[in-house]
């Protein structure tokens, strides 16, 4: 049996671990670097480095690598080797200070969306002690930022970093204002849940659609789906279950806080969940645990599906991202305490939180926005793309009150001033987790649940932190002239919930009706693909704001617009090419031959003798041809709206032709396919169904 607490972290150069090798003064100036972003000295590196290559080496490591996360969504590293010559011709193992703050990897082939000159190959990743450093696979994984030759920042946690000291700043604004000198800094907390499919390796080989992009192209729907609701919280099966524990057994040896498992609402598909941490540091867990999710998989011979949509007609997977903010003294800034000043406080964080989420509504969509998760958003399974936030009864009723100067409906009829009367606490199970809503306060937190599964959860809190920063700072510059602070602020929360109460909304989010009364009576966007949100990232209120609170440069933000866009397109491209390639080589000639099977076949019944009837095998034959000649004009449809697409320059035209007419060709090809699949014989049909795939494991 595992003995976790032997495990846990044990591949990870952690504080425990930097206590016990460095020096006190060594390990007290690094201390100071993580908690409060001080300079690290060149000698101190130098100590550090050397703590951690003897600490590495010793549990097996024979390369260091610096892993960051470039704009391709998924991370990179480049090994080299802590090998040096020694004067007697051997060699010693060591690790130099420079080597560990800075490295050069080759940036060429990164997308950089126009930051850097192809020819300007240089690219450089600088060390984040904010992270710790990890082995993996034998080699000791340094977490960086990497930007380009001129300074750009060219991953996500670049970016991330910025938002969350952009957040901090502003916070303690507030908090000062509160008469809290004691709190150094505001920390933003994720817990990202993840969910994911499972399906056997060998049936996923025979399918070049989930090999190509990561979800089937073409499936009829199976007998049985999810109607029966038997696989939520069922009983996990033996083949998964070991899967389950090789995984965390993996993730607890990286200090990864793996907490919850269990199967979602589809048939083959799971989810993980993780206590809460820094939001950098839960970032680059995220990023691990879907890499190892994988690679776990693949030793129980199963495949692990990060795509938001594997399967059609059974829920998609998304990654609920539960986000708070924190002081370094403990205190959870979203969670109602005891006393009016406390209760004051917690109103002005709340309200701060609305007022971004109503201002930046299209920012939180276009964080999210990619081609798999266009799938999955307003989907039965998926909060809409229209933006709102869910309060609860409870909580709502506090705001109603504080709008209409009206006493409180709750267990006490006081009325609020706030900072006078004490606000009664939250249990925290009032708050329900309305599944439907996007953005939903859950006690102490917010869950944002329109995160795609594959996604980084960088884009989003990037997003959110910098929007909550703006909120922060508006208020800070308000109260800090006013000469009645209690009455300035009384006046301030009520006026932003009456200015952004649009974005409120506690009923149901799957409701059409919703959706019409959010666009039309309270003016929320809806932002329904890629090729709508993106562009929404070079409005001018969103790029005042990202520039202003130092979260990006205008060169980033239109560099980042270039690439996602491009991401787009190049993905749903790789799609429409897949689908051909299955449609013409595996799926006509299969429709056409078990057609040519049946007509021959009836050849033979006519030929023993004309009583014989045979009206089944000729209405059938009749479907068959008509639907690979369906099948073959929608071919040639979805061929020539590729190259019309190949024919585009300008991305974001591009984008809206992928939209408008790509996407509509690919569905016209799919429709027919599934139904022929349906009709020919299973002996036929070249690759395994969905009730193969959803019930193999």
């Amino acid at each position: 049996m595992t003995n976790v607490n032997e495990i846990f972290a044990s591949k990870v150069f952690d504080d425990k671990v930097m206590r016990a090798r460095l020096p006190e003064k060594i390990y007290n100036s690094l201390r100071q670097t993580i908690d409060q972003g001080q300079a690290l000295g060149a000698d101190i590196a130098d100590q550090v480095a050397k703590a951690m290559c003897q600490w590495a080496v010793e549990n097996g490591a024979t390369h260091f690598t610096h892993w960051f996360q470039p704009l391709t969504g998924i991370t990179a590293e480049k090994h080299d080797s802590f090998i040096n010559p020694a004067p007697d011709g051997r060699i010693i193992m060591e690790f130099s200070g420079k080597e560990l703050i800075k490295g050069e990897p080759d940036a060429s082939s990164f997308p950089s969306g126009g930051l850097r000159a192809t020819f300007e190959a240089r690219g450089y990743t600088a060390w984040d002690p904010s992270s710790y450093a990890f082995i993996k696979d034998n080699t000791l994984c340094i977490p960086t930022a990497f930007c380009s030759y001129g300074g750009e920042a060219l991953d996500k946690k670049t970016p991330l970093l910025r938002s969350m000291d952009a957040l901090s700043k502003q916070a303690l604004r507030i908090l000062r204002l509160f008469g809290n000198t004691e709190v150094k800094r505001v920390i933003t907390n994720v817990g990202p849940e993840q969910e994911y499919f499972l399906v056997d390796r060998e049936m996923y080989l025979k399918r070049r659609d989930l090999i190509y992009t990561g979800r089937t192209l073409f499936g009829a729907k199976p007998p049985k789906g999810q109607e029966l609701d038997d696989h939520y919280f069922g009983a996990i099966k033996p083949r998964v279950q070991a899967f389950m524990e090789d995984l965390n057994e993996e993730l607890w040896k990286l200090g990864i806080l793996a907490k919850t498992e269990h199967n979602e609402v589809a048939p083959a598909q799971h989810e993980l969940a993780p206590i809460y941490s820094t939001t950098n540091v839960a970032t680059d867990h995220n990023q691990l645990t879907m890499e190892i999710m994988k690679k776990v998989a693949r030793k129980h011979g199963l495949v692990c599906l990060l795509h938001e949509k594997p399967f059609a007609g059974v829920n998609g997977s998304g990654k609920h991202n539960n986000w708070s903010m924190s002081t370094d003294t403990g205190s959870n800034l979203l969670s109602p305490g005891d006393t009016p000043f406390e209760n004051a406080q917690f109103l002005l964080f709340l309200v701060a939180v609305i007022k971004a989420v109503d201002d930046y509504q299209d920012l939180l969509r276009l964080a999210v926005a990619t081609a798999g998760n266009d799938h999955r958003l307003g989907a039965n399974e998926a909060p809409p793309a229209v933006v709102s936030i869910f309060l609860g009864d409870e909580l709502q009723t506090v705001l109603d009150a504080i709008e209409t100067d009206s006493p409180y409906a709750g267990k006490e009829k006081t009325r609020i001033k706030l900072g006078v009367d004490i606000l009664p606490r939250f249990a925290r199970d009032t708050t329900d987790r309305n599944r439907t809503s996007p953005f939903a306060f859950t006690g102490n937190k917010f869950e944002f649940r329109m995160v795609g599964s594959s996604d980084s959860i960088a884009c989003t809190n990037i997003m959110i932190n910098s929007a909550v920063a703006e909120s922060l700072k508006q208020f800070a510059d308000r109260l800090e002239g006013a000469e009645d602070f209690s009455t300035q602020l009384h006046e301030l929360i009520k006026e932003t919930i009456i200015a952004h109460k649009r974005i409120i909304f506690n009923g149901n989010g799957y409701d059409d009706a919703w959706i019409e009364q959010a666009t039309k009576e309270r003016g929320l966007l809806n932002l329904k693909t890629t090729a709508d949100a993106l562009p929404r990232l070079l409005e001018k209120k969103n790029m005042d704001m990202l520039i202003a609170q130092g979260v990006f440069t205008e060169a980033e933000l239109r560099s980042r617009y270039e690439i996602q866009l491009e991401n787009y397109v190049r993905t749903v491209r790789i799609e429409a090419m897949t689908m051909l390639e299955m449609a013409r080589r595996e799926i006509l000639p299969a429709v056409m031959g078990y057609a040519s099977s049946l007509a021959e076949g009836l050849y033979r019944k006519k030929a023993a003798g004309p009583a014989v009837t045979c009206k089944a095998d000729v209405k059938l034959i009749d479907k068959l041809s008509d639907l690979a000649d369906g099948i073959d004009s929608a071919e040639d449809i979805l061929e020539s709206a590729v190259a019309a697409l190949d024919m585009i320059s300008d991305i974001t035209a591009a984008s809206e032709n992928v939209r408008d007419r790509l996407i509509p060709a690919m569905q016209s090809l799919r429709e027919l396919c599934d139904q022929a699949e349906t009709l020919t014989a299973r002996s036929f049909w070249p690759f395994p169904t969905y009730g193969d795939l959803l019930f193999g494991v």
